[in-house]
């Protein structure tokens, strides 16, 4: 064969012997590697025990629900009821051990994270109601007017 047809070969070669060499030297010989041999994913047997000890942030609705049922209900009859509690009041790590590692979010940019009018109707938020931030009741939180955990009653509740 000419020489044309045996550099980019050679090239190829050279890159694909790289390619093993780093994998070798970079990728832990546990990476994927299960109970029944080679397993897809990102998975290594020798750091299961980090994960296990590692503390959970966020613990779901259903661990706010037994100290705050009237909360818990109110949102599950709400519009709102498929947003997690700690969407809004951040990750449930040390709760209810520090009560105040929760904190309460009133600001005008969460509530506009989804409700800020997006110009797209075929999409799942195009059917959300929407508002224009820059000319909505300009410098008021949306708890003055809103209750967030039902937004279909009006006011903010102390």
């Amino acid at each position: 064969m000419k020489s044309h047809v045996w550099r980019p070969l050679f090239v190829v070669l050279v890159v694909i012997a790289l390619v093993l060499v780093a994998r070798t030297l970079l990728v832990p010989a546990d990476f994927g590697v299960g109970a029944r041999g080679y397993m897809y994913g990102w998975h290594r047997a020798g750091n299961e025990q980090q994960w296990k000890d590692m503390k959970v942030k966020y613990k779901t609705a259903a661990f706010c629900k037994d100290c705050h049922p009237d909360k818990y209900d109110e949102m599950k009859e709400s519009p709102h009821r498929n947003i997690n509690c700690e969407n809004c009041h951040g990750p449930a790590l040390n709760h209810p051990d520090d009560p105040k590692s929760l904190t309460i979010d009133r600001s005008r940019e969460l509530c506009a994270r989804c409700h800020t009018r997006l110009p797209y109707p075929n999409s799942g938020r195009g059917i959300m109601k929407g508002i224009d931030p820059k000319t909505h009741n300009v410098g008021l939180d949306c708890v003055t007017c809103h209750w967030p955990h039902d937004p279909r009653k009006e006011g903010h509740k102390k």
